[in-house]
């Protein structure tokens, strides 16, 4: 039988391409830079980061063998993002992960040609990182953690049926933070009640406003939101004092003293950028053509702590499908 050295060669090449990446054997005998930029520490940006790593293994990136990670912390500065960005770029990284808005923002200013992928945002569009969440037509892509906001706003209701205002509050420097506050105030107009928008542009001001938050509002919605995350313990002390209670807007918040909300696994996120990752540095995959991506599942969490002190009495439509925490 004669065989066809073309053909077979069209067959095996793109399987040893595969075969050397995984190993870390490049062109270059080196392995897949990829950095990673995260805005600052807490609970959900470190799960995405966590998910992505992970996600990578699985699909046999391994960080040390055949992949080398490069992870910088701003440590909440925009400046150390700007800074940030400079290194990983100059370490001619093949890929960088950008989680919260503010990393991604600089990353994305920085370089058109590095593919970028972007976590924990919740509208990459409204953000400026892509044409549409649908088409990024830029070398940057990603995954969303835009929240149900509409279960959520539906809970405060279900928790609190004598809710008549809600208080909706967030940090003005977050573009994606006032996205979801709008989608708030629309949902709550939905059901028939009251809105009212406060916000902050530092945690020095958070104990403040919420004091006078609760002197004017039944409940209080926080979205998801760095500044909300790192700062619920205060809101929740404040309002919990009141009787007012609040729900946030992802689920690590709720163990900081939010009464619960309807959130999404960013460990999930992570690994879900990690397969997107997997298609560019493996498959070729252009951010460009890869529409941003969203969770689909979301769980109700609810703090069994705060729902004692308020006195709350938990639906029985809840009550089978709710995991509990408690205080931190």
């Amino acid at each position: 039988m004669r065989i066809n050295i073309k053909l077979l060669l069209l067959i095996i090449s793109p399987i040893v391409i595969i075969s050397m990446i995984l190993n870390g054997i490049g062109v270059n005998s080196g392995k897949i830079k990829i950095g990673i930029l995260q805005l600052v520490e807490h609970d959900a940006l470190d799960q995405a980061r966590k998910g992505f790593v992970d996600g990578l293994e699985e699909l046999g990136l391994v960080d040390g063998k055949n992949i080398e990670i490069d992870y910088e912390n701003a440590q909440g500065e925009q400046s150390n993002c700007c800074l940030l960005s400079n290194k990983l770029i100059n370490k001619k990284s093949d890929l960088i992960l950008a989680i919260a808005t503010p990393a991604a923002q600089a990353i994305a200013n920085a370089t058109k040609n590095i593919p970028i992928l972007v976590t924990a945002i919740t509208s990459p569009e409204s953000a400026g990182l892509v044409e549409s969440n649908e088409k990024p037509n830029s070398n940057v892509s990603g995954t969303s953690d835009l929240a149900p906001v509409k279960k959520q706003i539906a809970l405060i209701k279900n928790l609190k049926p004598s809710v008549e205002k809600i208080g909706i509050l967030f940090c003005s420097n977050e573009a994606n933070s006032e996205y979801q506050a709008n989608l708030a105030v629309k949902e709550i107009e939905k059901l028939g009640l009251k809105s009212q928008i406060f916000t902050v542009s530092q945690s020095s001001e958070v104990a403040q406003v919420v004091q006078s938050m609760v002197s004017s509002v039944d409940a209080i919605y926080t979205p998801t939101d760095n500044m909300m995350a790192s700062t619920m313990p205060t809101i929740s002390s404040i309002a919990t004092a009141q009787n007012i209670p609040v729900v946030c807007g992802e689920t690590n918040v709720v163990g900081k003293g939010a009464i619960g909300t309807y959130g999404m696994d960013y460990y999930k996120l992570g690994k879900l950028a990690a397969r997107q990752a997997f298609e560019i540095l493996i498959n070729g995959k252009d951010p460009q053509n890869m529409p941003i991506e969203y969770l689909q599942d979301n769980e109700l969490t609810l703090n069994s702590d705060i729902i004692d002190v308020l006195g709350i009495k938990i639906p029985e439509n809840l009550k089978n499908i709710s995991q509990f925490v408690k205080t931190q």
